[in-house]
């Protein structure tokens, strides 16, 4: 629990609030790939995943808010440390092969929505695409339920230098297609914002309905200077 609300219920918003605005459009006779320039596909075709594990729901709200199936596509090896840490990028691609086998079965022949909850180097969402791809899936679109990193953290959590995230030297079209998937789409700042906050106006509405705006904004915020480089204090360096 964090300010009230389940981690998990948030995560989920966030992946809701990414089906709102990155679906992948359905049509409903066979699948002709475009539709009004935007990815198309028969609904039969469609299932949405998580890249294990974190992401897993936020993959379930995409699922549930674009009516889609959630299907596993990845058995996960839990005894492989996390790929993110590793210290060069050859262990941290030796690291993601031996953690993910590709459940096969389960996905042939259909085009997978492939839910991340973040996107750093994109090491490991490259592997992952061309695992699902060399063991039978259509194709990989790709949606991550955060925003593109553009800033290093300074308050605490391991993020690298601006040079080592992939935001930063590719758009997402672009990522998409050095990657091999058929799109990619973030999840924007303020959806993020709305995802996190939504619960947490509900509860002080709910403690006092005379609550004005500005109290409300004064009493709900959260730094997102690894999103938009608006640090909450002034850096020395």
């Amino acid at each position: 629990m964090m300010e009230g609300q389940m981690v998990y219920s948030v995560r989920q918003k966030c992946g809701r609030q990414l089906a709102i605005e990155a679906p992948v459009v359905q049509t409903e006779g066979p699948s002709n790939g475009i539709t009004n320039g935007e990815p198309s596909f028969a609904a039969s075709d469609l299932i949405v995943s998580a890249a294990p594990e974190t992401s897993i729901p936020a993959a379930l709200g995409y699922a549930q808010q674009a009516n889609l199936p959630y299907v596993e596509v990845f058995c996960k090896n839990r005894y492989i440390g996390r790929s993110f840490i590793q210290p060069s990028i050859k262990l941290r691609r030796l690291a993601v092969a031996k953690k993910f086998g590709p459940l096969s079965q389960n996905f042939i022949g259909k085009s997978i929505i492939l839910v991340d909850d973040s996107l750093v180097r994109g090491t490991t969402i490259g592997q992952l695409i061309r695992l699902l791809k060399d063991a039978g899936a259509k194709e990989v679109h790709i949606r991550i339920a955060s925003p593109p990193l553009h800033f290093p953290c300074y308050m605490g959590i391991n993020i690298p230098t601006k040079e080592e995230l992939v935001a930063n030297h590719l758009k997402a079209e672009q990522l998409a297609q050095t990657l091999g998937a058929a799109s990619l789409v973030y999840l924007s700042v303020d959806g993020l914002k709305k995802s996190v906050q939504s619960g947490i106006r509900d509860q002080l509405l709910k403690e006092d309905p005379n609550y004005e705006e500005d109290d409300l904004v004064e009493r709900i915020g959260h730094c997102t200077a690894c999103l938009t480089g608006q640090y909450p204090v002034k850096l020395s360096f």
